[in-house]
């Protein structure tokens, strides 16, 4: 593995591109978290993606292009709403799930006719997308069912010399995946992420439905994902604190997501590793996977924490805390 930090137009970028067009895989920094990617249309390195994550090949992966002005490349139709919402959001933190096209292998689909695309909105996967030329497939740059990594570091930390090259580009700006909405039929948001659904709505003008089943599958959608080592419990806002010390007499070594709400009438005991919740939304949706880190960090082996209010990006922050709750006999995981 080797890596090179951006600037633009830097050397480090001709070296990612030239591990692109070699079949290798490149960590690359996006606005949301960093992607693991391939050539989309090497057969071969995308299926490197796949073991390289220990992720099931059924599990399709998001295809980032370097404009709107690409998709009819990839897609095989594009509806007028596609493309209004792409020229509001793109470059950004929105995915769009559409027919794909004959460019399309199935590796990255897992077998379906619909393909998953991004513009990223960070300006090194941007200037490695515009002097690649094609399509770059990249999932999160993490094994399946970890925590995502939003530093360069992280994806070192987790994936080692599986990576060939690592384009460092500093710490990511949202810190939570991309918004996946499917406009194959009536528009469904399948991931809530960096772009709210009241803002999508507002743009189409049209309710726009968050879909808790689809037929369409995306990343994201298992039951348990996003996860630290340590359990994550998920209680009432006004339970936290007391779930936490309940756990610590136990024998627990909990580590507390304490709402900034409760955080001044709250002391913090002995045995409890205790991160306030930002009190912006934004904040703690960029910090979120750097919390969990942290308390892997600290050997805690519970997280107590609770919901924010489903609006905004607190819809996406909840969806990653209940799938981080999920089941984990549901997920392979690492010894």
């Amino acid at each position: 593995m080797s890596a090179g930090r951006w600037s633009g137009g830097s050397p480090a970028v001709e070296q990612a591109v030239r591990t692109l067009r070699s079949g290798g895989l490149v960590a690359i920094p996006t606005e949301t978290v960093y992607g693991l990617g391939a050539d989309a249309e090497n057969v071969g390195a995308v299926e490197r993606v796949f073991a390289v994550k220990g992720r099931p090949p059924t599990h399709p992966l998001i295809v980032h292009i370097g404009g709107a002005h690409q998709l009819d490349d990839w897609a095989a139709e594009v509806p007028e709403p596609a493309r209004r919402i792409a020229e509001r959001f793109w470059p950004g933190p929105l995915t769009l799930v559409l027919r794909r096209s004959r460019r399309v292998p199935d590796a990255v689909t897992g077998g379906l006719e619909t393909v998953a695309l991004r513009v990223p909105a960070h300006p090194a996967a941007l200037d490695v997308l515009t002097a690649f030329g094609g399509g770059v497939a990249a999932p999160s740059a993490n094994r399946f069912g970890h925590v995502s990594p939003t530093t360069a570091d992280h994806v070192v930390e987790g994936l080692g010399a599986d990576v060939d090259y690592v384009l460092d580009g500093g710490p990511c700006e949202v810190g939570v995946e991309s918004t996946i909405l499917d406009l194959t039929d009536e528009p469904v948001i399948l991931r809530p992420g960096g772009v709210a659904r009241e803002e999508l709505a507002k743009v189409m003008g049209v309710p726009v439905r968050v879909g808790a089943k689809a037929a369409v599958r995306v990343p994201g959608q298992h039951p348990s994902h996003y996860a630290p080592r340590a359990r994550v419990c998920l209680v009432e806002p006004d339970r936290v604190v007391d779930e936490a010390e309940r756990l610590r007499e136990k024998g627990h070594r909990p580590g507390v997501l304490l709402p900034s709400a409760y955080a001044s009438r709250s002391a913090s005991p002995a045995g409890q590793v205790v991160v306030e919740v930002p009190h912006a939304d934004e904040e703690y949706a960029r910090r979120l996977y750097e919390f969990l880190r942290h308390f892997d960090r600290r050997r805690c082996d519970v997280v107590v924490a609770s919901l924010p209010e489903p609006r905004g990006i607190g819809l996406a922050i909840a969806d990653r805390l209940r799938r981080a709750a999920g089941p984990r006999d549901a997920t392979p995981r690492e010894p």
